[in-house]
């Protein structure tokens, strides 16, 4: 009597762990079921089963997705031809979710391939092998929603507590024993964005400000307003933890005092074009009012933006009003014209008639200022001129300038004598706001 022909089985072996932890053990988790699976396979050599070489493994990977490496290269196997029977020691190794386990099993029935589970005996070939394997896989996606509700419960909890969770931690700390820690340098530069935002009042001017002082992010890329104004809004920076749009207090210290940080925030409520209007406004134009052509009509501060640049310009009122042409004046850079005004007042301060004529004006207020008083402060304004605030600057040239005339050849520059006087009296008592 003959013995019936086997047909050969050939069988993948199927393995996979949610989490990387322990994978780098001498025997893991994936050793474990493939042990238990070539066991199975071994106990099935009279019915054909022989194992394929290719292992398919997917460590460190969840079962919600059939976005894996190892399960790629098995699906491509087995269109290819080259499997018969998927093994696994559960089948919520293979998948978690029904929808995805109906994909995978559209796959096996197209190309007859077999799947079994070492550990829960059923057929996929029989509708009552089908029925279980559905009931098994609603347990399994059941079990990894409660999973993912357990994980989100503890990590809301953890949040309200103040502790850190994770993720890239905030320009400013470090990571140290899962816990933030301020890491002083970059800190600096917190107080200094913070500080410097209560001053200017804008995003767009602050940015380029730091910039400048080549402070990047912790991967070394330009800090533009957009990362700047989620710096601002970061409640880290106050000591505090946020989950869902609730703050509790944090476990770790902060960089930012509340007192800095409701001031700041009393800004960012206002709209960025009232923000916009008043830094203009603190940046004056200093020859604002002053300033005339050569048919009497004052010239007024106006600016553009190219390529990302301020320029800015005096405008005659005259062409604002009749057009291009109709000044023989009708626009001058302001960074010029200014810097000619201030030389022409530099100059102005050496001349001896000009320091007898301030120590005369001073006089009238305080009797004990002496010329040699006078010459003394108007030699300050020099060295002293660059380092005032733009407010300042604008302000003394209001004090000191009547009127500016500017003519296709020339520049005319009169002054007020009782405001050289005043100024006179402000150097010598140090009345002058310097920037820091």
């Amino acid at each position: 009597m003959t013995k019936p022909i086997v047909r050969k089985q050939r069988c993948a072996i199927y393995t996979r762990k949610s989490s990387e932890e322990g994978l780098d053990q001498e025997f893991n988790s994936l050793h474990a079921q493939r042990e238990a699976c070539e066991a199975y396979i071994a106990s099935q050599r009279s019915e054909g089963w022989v194992l394929v070489r290719d292992q398919y493994d997917d460590g460190g990977i969840s079962g919600g997705t059939l976005d894996r490496p190892g399960l790629q290269r098995l699906t491509d196997d087995i269109e290819d031809g080259l499997v018969d029977v998927v093994v696994v020691y559960k089948i919520d190794r293979l998948s978690r979710s029904l929808a995805d386990f109906a994909k995978l099993v559209e796959v096996f029935d197209r190309n007859t391939v077999t799947f079994v589970s070492v550990t829960q005996s059923f057929n996929t070939t029989t509708s009552m092998g089908r029925l279980t394997l559905n009931i098994l896989l609603s347990f399994a996606q059941f079990e990894r929603e409660v999973t993912a509700e357990r994980i989100r419960d503890k990590f809301a909890a953890s949040r309200k507590k103040g502790m850190w969770m994770g993720g890239v931690p905030p320009y400013g700390y470090r990571v140290e024993n899962r816990k933030l820690v301020i890491d002083e340098e970059r800190a600096e530069h917190v107080r200094l964005i913070f500080a410097r935002f209560l001053e200017i009042g804008s995003g767009t001017e602050l940015a380029r400000e730091v910039a400048k002082r080549g402070i990047q992010t912790p991967r070394g890329n330009r800090i533009d307003k957009k990362y700047l104004y989620r710096m601002l809004n970061n409640r880290a920076y106050i000591g505090e933890a946020v989950h869902k749009g609730d703050s509790y207090p944090g476990e770790h210290d902060a960089i930012i005092d509340r007192g800095t940080w409701d001031r700041v925030h009393t800004i960012l409520k206002e709209s960025p074009r009232k923000r916009a209007a008043r830094t203009r406004a603190k940046t004056p134009a200093l020859l604002k009012g002053l300033l005339f052509g050569p048919d009497g009509a004052a010239f007024s501060p106006t600016h553009t933006r190219k390529g990302g640049k301020l320029y800015r310009y005096y405008v005659s009122q005259t062409v604002l009003k009749h057009g291009a042409g109709s000044c023989p004046v009708g626009r001058v850079p302001a960074g010029e014209i200014e810097a000619a005004v201030i030389d022409q007042l530099r100059a102005v301060f050496r001349q001896p008639e000009i320091v007898a004529g301030t120590w005369k004006a001073a006089r009238t207020h305080a009797d004990d200022i002496t010329e040699a008083d006078a010459r003394a402060a108007l030699q300050q304004f020099e060295p002293l001129w660059d380092e005032l605030f733009p407010a300042e600057q604008a302000r003394i040239v209001a004090l000191l300038v009547e009127r500016v005339d500017i003519g296709t050849e020339n520049l005319n520059v009169r002054l007020r004598v009782d405001g050289l006087g005043g100024l006179a009296r402000e150097m010598l008592a140090g009345g002058v706001e310097v920037a820091a």
